[in-house]
């Protein structure tokens, strides 16, 4: 059983339907993607989950019970919208965040304190929220959101305003986090961050699931059956009738990079002894898995 369960959620906004009928299992302990294009229902899911919004029938289970507002104290939430108040100084505005999600003036300031240090930005403490630069906020507002330690963290684009630098920094933190053994919900549209920190995800789109699932288990899924072969050797491979055809061959002074296509349920062992039966050495033989950025534009499409 997940952390979160939606159960046939439904929801409507006058007479556009925002989620139809839309169940998800977001596993204890993982990073959880929720795609889909701008409109899909992804806030609408969040906000129902967070008690922000009521859906029209469907229910939200929290550890295996309906949701409460007490859970919700449980949750860090980090919007894609992002607020400030501008005229607060950062510290007495992180203090008074923290405090809202019942933490102790004394745990509030250890902890962010320790956040502070972590990040490197001890020095803006006193300063005004209004001096700090979009990125410079969201790292506060990063800080905001996991300070608490929630079991349940829902974070809605958040690279989004940050350098590659600061992006790295926020993608470690997340780790960091899955790994002490928080749930993290990831509302991303950036594919590349998917692959590398989801173990599950749902696609949204037109207010439905369209396919929901472990990330490796869906590439497999949407793969065509094709592997890379990097060899060195005087004489390319050939294709291999019943066994694998060369689609394409890369020379590069001797060092090949080919990729062969299966032949329909041929495994890659029995390709492998083939290939290294010729008079080549084999440097690195790989499946190739299509990217989550082409599965996504492929359903989405589709779905059109």
């Amino acid at each position: 059983m997940g952390l979160i369960e939606c159960r046939e959620i439904c929801k409507s906004f006058g007479e556009k339907v925002a989620l139809d009928h839309v169940s998800l299992d977001i596993p204890k302990g993982r990073i959880f993607g929720l795609l889909g294009p701008n409109g899909a229902g992804k806030t609408t899911t969040i906000r129902i989950i967070n008690r922000i919004t009521i859906p029209n029938s469907g229910e939200v289970f929290f550890d295996g019970r309906p949701i409460t507002q007490r859970d919700v104290e449980k949750i860090g939430y980090l919007p894609e919208e992002r607020g400030l108040y501008r005229k607060m100084e950062v510290g007495e505005q992180a203090m008074y965040l923290a405090q809202l999600k019942g933490m102790s003036a004394r745990d509030a300031q250890n902890e962010l304190k320790k956040w502070f240090i972590k990040f490197g930005i001890q020095s803006w403490w006193k300063k005004k929220v209004e001096e700090l630069s979009k990125g410079m906020a969201q790292k506060i507002q990063f800080i905001t959101t996991v300070v608490h330690k929630p079991a349940l963290m829902i974070l809605d684009e958040p690279f989004s305003g940050f350098d590659p630098v600061n992006a790295e920094l926020i993608r470690k933190e997340i780790l960091a986090l899955k790994e002490e053994g928080a749930t993290i919900i990831l509302s991303t549209h950036n594919m590349e961050s998917v692959e590398e920190l989801c173990d599950d995800i749902a696609l949204i789109d037109k207010s439905k699931v369209v396919i929901t699932g472990g990330v490796d288990e869906i590439r497999r899924k949407y793969g065509n059956n094709n592997v890379e072969l990097i060899y060195t050797g005087e004489t390319p491979v050939s294709s291999e009738a019943g066994l694998f055809t060369v689609l394409s061959d890369r020379d590069d002074a001797g060092r090949h990079t080919a990729v062969l296509a299966l032949e329909n349920g041929k495994g890659t062992n029995e390709v492998l002894a083939s290939v290294l039966s010729k008079d080549v050495t084999v440097n690195s033989f790989k499946e190739l898995l299509p990217r989550m950025n082409d599965i996504f534009i492929k359903l989405v499409t589709e779905g059109e």
